[in-house]
């Protein structure tokens, strides 16, 4: 059997980085649905048995009636393709969520309950789902579960594998927690599932990762996961992209730079031919008069969608040796923090800020 899974689409999202009712915000939401459009043409074309949704489709607070009839026209198009949808936690199953409002076509499944319930796939395939119930608390769909039938057992729903969680970063709350040994101990052959926006192809189970970035720093092929499910159970995976963004998440050395347009002239260069998104991270040794501003640089590269700037590991440049021994209220300052008891982080922070302040400069925020 030929099942293609995805996960994370997460619909309606804000994009708060951009501003909610900004044009750019709208596109990113446009591009997600474009996304979704391309699961659904990759379904038709390679011909799957069953489409699978791990969750977290949308955004529950954000989900607008016309979010829903978009939802409902475009998986009933895929009649007679079954389409089987386990609700996470930004999409969680309740009176008001979308899956309980929208009459879906016949060939939707949307699981209901927070324990693991079973569906006939075909004649000794089983397939095992469970849903979100509320945004937060939601137990482990595998704790105390055994499967009760012969045959091959594929489960899906929305949950956070522990050994997996740390490789996350910070943020991502460990939602429906499980341990990967427990899928072969509860009798299942694979776990198809949601939660991670990081892809990961394990022996027992399938993270997807978001099919459209969200937001920068997204590594690793994601998109929807044809998977072929073998008479014993194994399953055979190939990542396809169906991403409509482009994100590019590049560093930019201002080493050497002389004024802000050294500095601009550089991201321009970079963003060269590049499409989509991009954030630049600015790094290196700034010389203490470069009056540089991240809000100016936003408009550097015209060619792109939108530019984000920031600060990396970015160094003033100002000789403290030579500062410290001057007779002046700078020379002073200098001497006291360097006495002061402050880790050298801190203690970086104030000689700059104090500096940046003491020559009346105000864009401080490269402290």
């Amino acid at each position: 059997m030929r099942l293609l899974l995805f996960s994370d689409l997460h619909l309606d999202s804000a994009f708060a980085w951009l501003g909610v009712e900004r044009p750019l915000a709208r596109q990113r939401r446009q591009a997600l649905r474009d996304a979704l459009v391309h699961v659904a043409q990759l379904a038709a074309s390679v011909k799957v048995d069953v489409l699978l949704c791990g969750g977290d489709l949308y955004e529950n607070d954000r989900a607008t009636p016309d979010t829903a009839a978009f939802l409902q026209n475009l998986f009933g198009e895929l009649q007679p393709l079954p389409v089987y949808i386990a609700p996470g936690n930004h999409d969680w199953y309740g009176p008001d969520s979308l899956y309980s409002q929208v009459a879906w076509t016949g060939n939707v499944h949307v699981f209901k309950e927070s324990r693991l319930q079973p569906i006939s796939l075909t004649d000794g395939l089983t397939l095992w789902g469970a849903a979100h119930k509320a945004p937060a608390n939601t137990d482990g769909f595998l704790d105390n579960f055994r499967v009760d039938r012969t045959g091959v057992n594929l489960a899906l729903f929305h949950g956070s594998e522990r050994g997996w969680f740390n490789a996350q970063g910070e943020g991502k709350q460990p939602h429906a927690p499980f341990d990967a040994t427990q899928i072969e101990a509860a009798g299942l052959d694979h776990a198809f599932l949601g939660h991670y926006h990081v892809p990961r192809e394990a022996l027992r189970h399938t993270y997807p990762g978001n099919p459209d970035p969200l937001e920068f720093g997204e590594q690793g092929l994601r998109g929807a996961v044809l998977a072929t499910v073998t008479s014993d159970g194994s399953v055979e995976r190939e990542w396809h992209r169906v991403a409509v963004t482009q994100a590019h998440d590049l560093t930019v050395d201002v080493s050497g730079c002389a004024s802000q347009q050294d500095v601009r002239d550089e991201v321009q260069k970079l963003c060269l031919g590049l499409a989509g998104i991009a954030r630049i991270t600015l790094s290196g040794e700034l010389r203490p008069e470069v009056d540089l501003r991240l809000t100016d640089l936003a408009t550097a590269a015209p060619n792109l969608e939108a530019l984000s700037v920031r600060v990396g590991a970015l160094r003033i440049g100002y000789e403290l040796e030579a500062i410290a021994k001057e007779p002046t209220v700078r020379g002073q300052f200098v001497r006291d923090v360097r006495a002061a008891d402050l880790t050298e982080d801190e203690r970086r922070r104030v000689l700059i800020t104090g500096l940046r302040s003491l020559d009346r400069r105000a864009d401080l925020e490269v402290a």
